[in-house]
C-alpha cells in the first residue's frame, strides 16, 4: 500500500488546491502515472503515483485546499478495474455464440469501451484539462498538432471556437440553474481560482506591510524608436528575435540599480540584504492572472539574449508551462501596462522586493523644445513604486531620472555594458 502525498512545491508555497482527479477509486494506476492535478498560486502541476496498483481511496475532493505533506490518496497493489475489464473482454471473446443478437450487442459494447478508454488515456496539459472541464469539452475529441499527442490549452481554445454542428433531437436539454437573486437582482457566485486568491492575499499583504510610495517621470521615446527603426531588420536577421522596448528598459534598469543599489535590496527585519546580481522579473498577463517570470543575470546579457529570454518565458506563461524556478528569486520587477493602453498607474510591489517600474503607453504629445519651439513627440509616463522604509524620495527620483536619460540617449546603454 502506498500513500500519495502533496509533494514539496517551493520554499514560498505550502499549499495547493485539488484541481482535478485523473484517477478514481477502483482505477488501475501505473508507477509514474499522473493521478491528480494540483493548482498553486504560481503554477499547475500533476502528481504521479510512486507505486503501481489500484486507487483505493481519495482523501480530498476537487476544490479542497491541501497542505504540503498531506496524504491525499491511497494506492494498493492489484490490477484494478482497468485490468479486470481486459480480462472480462477476453473471456467474452472466448465464449463465442452463434446468435446474431449477441454478436451485434458485443460489437456495440466494444466501441463504447474503446471510446471510454481513449478518454482516460488522453494526454493533456493541466491548463488544457482545466479549460476543457470548464467548457464541458471531451478531450479525446480535441485535435492537436503536438508530435507526442499532448493536448494543449490552445488546442482546446481552437476546438471550442469551431462552429458547433446541430445535434440530433434527443432528451430535453437541462437548463442552467438560475442565479440566486439578491434584493430582486440576479447575481452569480464564482469561486476564485487558487492563483487569484493568492494574488489578492499577497497584494493586500504588500499594501499593509510596506510604506509604499510612487514617483513619476516621462520619457521622450524618439531616440529609442528611431534606433529600433534603423536596426530592427538586421537585428531579426542576425539574432532571429524581434528588437522590442523591453530590452532597452531592462538594460536601463540594471544601470540604474547599479547606481542606486538600495533599490535592488530586500528588507529583512532590521537588516538590508544587498543583492549584487540582477535577476529582473517581467510581469506577464495570462488568462488566470498576472505572473512574473524572472530573467536571470541581465547585467551579463546583451539585447538579443534578453529579448529571447523574455519571449521564451512569456510563451511559457501563456501556455501554463512555467516552473517554480522560473518565478522565484527576482530582485526587481518591470510591468508594462502600456500594452493594454494604460496611460498612468501606480504598480504594487512584488513580494519582498522594494521597487517596481511601471511602463505605460506611448502617446504623441506637444513638448516644449525650448522657449520658442514646440514639437509633437512620442512620450511615455513611467512610475517607480518603492518601499519608503528603504528608499528615500531623492534616491527614487534619481533612479527614474537615470532611466530617463539612458532611454533618451540609448547609445549610452552600450557604454553601460
Amino acid at each position: 500500500m502506498a500513500e500519495i502525498k502533496v509533494p514539496e512545491l517551493a520554499e514560498s508555497i505550502t499549499e495547493g488546491t485539488i484541481a482535478q482527479w485523473l484517477k478514481q477509486p477502483g482505477d488501475h494506476v501505473d508507477k509514474g502515472e499522473y493521478i491528480v492535478e494540483l493548482e498553486t498560486d504560481k503554477v499547475n502541476l500533476e502528481v504521479i503515483s510512486e507505486e503501481a496498483g489500484i486507487v483505493k481511496e481519495l482523501k480530498a475532493s476537487e476544490g479542497d485546499t491541501v497542505q504540503v505533506g498531506d496524504v491525499i490518496a491511497i494506492v494498493e497493489a492489484g490490477e484494478g478495474e482497468g485490468k479486470a475489464e481486459t480480462s472480462a473482454n477476453e473471456q467474452v471473446k472466448e465464449e463465442k455464440t452463434n446468435e446474431a443478437d449477441n454478436k451485434e450487442q458485443n460489437e456495440k459494447v466494444e466501441p463504447e469501451k474503446v471510446t471510454e478508454d481513449k478518454k482516460d488515456r488522453t494526454i493533456a496539459s493541466p491548463a488544457a484539462r482545466k479549460l476543457a472541464r470548464e467548457k464541458g469539452i471531451d478531450l479525446s475529441q480535441v485535435p492537436t498538432i503536438d508530435p507526442m499527442g499532448r493536448v494543449r490549452k490552445q488546442d482546446v481554445t481552437s476546438y471550442s471556437n469551431q462552429p458547433k454542428q446541430e445535434a440530433a433531437p434527443s432528451a430535453p436539454a437541462q437548463k442552467a440553474a438560475p442565479a440566486v437573486p439578491e434584493d430582486g437582482k440576479p447575481v452569480e457566485r464564482v469561486r476564485l481560482s487558487r492563483r487569484r486568491q493568492t494574488i489578492a492575499k499577497r497584494l493586500l499583504e504588500v499594501k499593509q506591510n510596506t510604506a509604499m510610495l510612487t514617483t513619476f517621470n516621462e520619457i521622450d521615446m524618439t531616440a529609442v524608436m528611431d534606433l529600433r527603426k534603423r536596426k530592427k531588420d538586421n537585428f531579426v536577421k542576425e539574432h532571429d528575435v524581434r528588437l522590442g522596448f523591453m530590452s532597452f528598459f531592462t538594460k536601463a534598469v540594471v544601470a540604474a540599480l547599479k547606481k542606486y543599489p538600495a533599490v535592488n535590496s530586500e528588507l529583512d527585519g532590521d537588516e538590508l540584504i544587498m543583492k549584487n546580481f540582477y535577476d529582473i522579473g517581467v510581469a506577464v498577463s495570462t488568462d488566470e492572472g498576472l505572473v512574473v517570470p524572472v530573467i536571470r543575470d541581465c547585467d551579463r546579457k546583451n539585447f538579443a539574449e534578453i529579448e529571447a529570454d523574455i519571449l521564451a518565458v512569456a510563451n511559457k506563461a501563456r501556455d501554463n508551462k512555467l516552473t517554480l524556478s522560473d518565478l522565484s528569486g527576482g530582485t526587481f520587477t518591470i510591468t508594462n501596462g502600456g500594452v493594454f493602453g494604460s496611460l498612468l498607474s501606480t504598480p504594487i510591489l512584488n513580494g519582498t522586493q522594494v521597487g517596481i517600474l511601471g511602463m505605460h503607453t506611448i502617446q504623441t504629445r506637444p513638448i516644449a523644445i525650448d522657449a520658442e519651439r514646440m514639437e509633437n513627440r512620442p512620450m511615455m509616463y513611467v512610475a517607480l513604486s518603492y518601499d519608503h522604509r528603504v528608499i528615500d524620495g531623492k534616491e527614487a527620483v534619481g533612479f527614474l531620472v537615470t532611466i530617463k536619460k539612458l532611454l533618451e540617449n540609448p547609445e549610452d546603454l552600450l557604454l553601460e555594458g
